[in-house]
């Protein structure tokens, strides 16, 4: 993937950072940092060994993963929003001993791993030969949101780019015109911002802008894709939310992508008036990206539905015998898919139950019109707000660490501009009393904060199953009658 992301001129502009006064960085600079911090690298690891890049949208997270891939290394991309402990569970999870870092990053890690700030151990070297790396080799190590417990390691190797140029490009009508330029308010540590944007813009010779958004904001947005020339952008359902609430017309793009979420008739109208393009949906999950899209310029879209099978992916609906059906069922990609998963890390049973005989299970629900995919519903308890996937498990795990929390559930709850907002039902110890915000703030000191519980509600008892489980299913029902109530 290295070699990849940078066969491409010496002089072309490989990234536009745009955080503060524009810079650009070529491709002969970026594969000059590469190199320079490659061969840091070697004096400290090797082949197969795992290494944290906890860096914002710079040139310098950039050079750190395709570093890491020269030399055979498997990168494992951490948030820099995250509190300690959730950094602290997927450091933990992967082995790691290294992570590539800046000052910012240092601080939040210093004490679980050897932190090095990837602008001083990378000094801009001479070239290095790439490791003999082959489309199984492990190359990248990405954690999903823990939707069934806690946060997986989705283990992808070195063919996850070329798995995901078709649905890429789709997704933006044919990217790679003359004049494109790519751009993402999602954070490079996610599969969203990393390899739908980042590694194939790297990779197709389109310059990818970075900006460093500690919130997403339309004012500040206007204002990088000005300074960055930005024609093609991959917006999160939120981010769209947030610009149409503002009225805001952003003129210039070519392409939208969004996913996540299916946005709706309205949307589209709205962004067809405002951005003057008609947005393209997508659908993927971090085991295997970018399997369904739209593509405006070769059919048109159909309101509420995810689009079409991407070309190299053969995407389904089956039953539970494992059989494709024109009912509604189960979402799932046929195995072998060039964007899957190698496996879960470290976990052969999840991984096992993550098929169906020659089929990946998405977790969704859905049903076939035709050639287009049409989105249900859930099958886990994924909470989907602001864009970003979260995992119940996690936060429940989280407050009970709290002295005055004996038990707990979290769900989703309907909200109109976060899609869901997290919600949880907390049983006290006997004879506490615990604090709303004293429980939110310990969620968001140790795990990130748009996963703290917005509402919080003390109850008397959970629903349980007869084996102890909390019933998700009854506490999101009680949840949706309560919108519009004070909890």
């Amino acid at each position: 993937m290295a070699a990849q992301c940078l066969a491409h001129p010496a002089d072309q502009t490989a990234i536009i950072d745009v955080t503060g006064a524009r810079r650009d960085t070529t491709y002969g600079t970026l594969a000059q940092m590469t190199d320079g911090l490659a061969r840091a690298l070697m004096a400290r690891i090797g082949p197969g060994d795992r290494v944290g890049v906890l860096l914002s949208q710079t040139p310098w997270c950039a050079a750190a993963h395709l570093a890491i891939w020269k030399i055979g290394a498997i990168s494992v991309p951490l948030f820099k929003l995250f509190k300690h402990d959730a950094l602290a569970s997927r450091i933990n999870d992967a082995g790691l001993s290294l992570v590539l870092t800046d000052a910012e990053g240092t601080a939040l890690v210093d004490d679980l791993a050897t932190c090095w700030e990837a602008a001083t151990a990378g000094t801009p070297g001479d070239y290095l030969p790439y490791f003999d790396a082959q489309t199984d080799t492990p190359a990248v190590l990405i954690y999903t949101s823990g939707t069934t417990g806690t946060p997986k390691g989705a283990l992808h190797g070195h063919g996850v780019l070329d798995g995901h140029l078709p649905g890429v490009t789709m997704s933006h009508d044919a990217l790679g015109q003359p004049g494109d330029c790519l751009w993402t308010p999602a954070d490079w540590a996610w599969i969203g911002g990393l390899f739908d944007v980042l590694m194939p813009g790297l990779a197709l010779g389109v310059p990818v802008v970075g900006a460093r958004m500690a919130k997403f904001d339309v004012t500040d947005c206007a204002r990088i894709l000005r300074d960055g020339g930005v024609r093609n952008v991959f917006f999160p359902p939120t981010a769209l939310r947030m610009l149409r609430a503002a009225d805001a017309h952003l003129p210039g793009l070519r392409s939208v992508a969004s996913g996540g979420e299916p946005l709706g008739a309205e949307m589209l109208d709205w962004a067809r008036r405002a951005l003057g393009v008609t947005i393209n949906e997508f659908y993927g999950q971090t085991e295997c990206n970018m399997v369904v899209s739209n593509q405006a310029s070769a059919f048109a879209p159909r309101p509420g539905c995810m689009g079409q099978a991407v070309p190299g992916f053969d995407v389904q609906v089956i039953d539970r015998a494992g059989n494709i059906t024109d009912a509604e069922g189960d979402i799932a990609v046929r195995r072998g898919a060039p964007s899957m998963m190698l496996g879960y890390w470290n976990r052969p049973e999840d991984t096992a139950q993550k098929f169906r005989g020659d089929w990946m299970l998405t977790g969704d629900r859905g049903v076939r019109e035709g050639d287009f995919l049409r989105f249900v519903g859930r099958d886990d308890d994924v909470i989907t707000s602001s864009g970003y996937r979260i995992g119940p498990a996690e936060i429940e795990d989280c407050l009970l660490t709290h002295p005055d929390v004996a038990t707990v559930g979290v769900v989703g709850k309907p909200d109109a501009l976060r899609t869901e907002i997290v919600k949880a039902y907390v049983v006290p110890k006997p004879g506490a009393r615990p604090d709303a915000d004293a429980l939110r703030a310990h969620v968001k000191d140790r795990l990130a904060h748009y996963s703290y519980p917005r509402e919080i509600s003390f109850v008397d008892a959970l629903p349980m199953t007869v084996t102890g489980k909390v019933i998700r299913k009854a506490l999101k029902a009680r949840a949706a009658s309560e919108i519009g109530e004070q909890t």
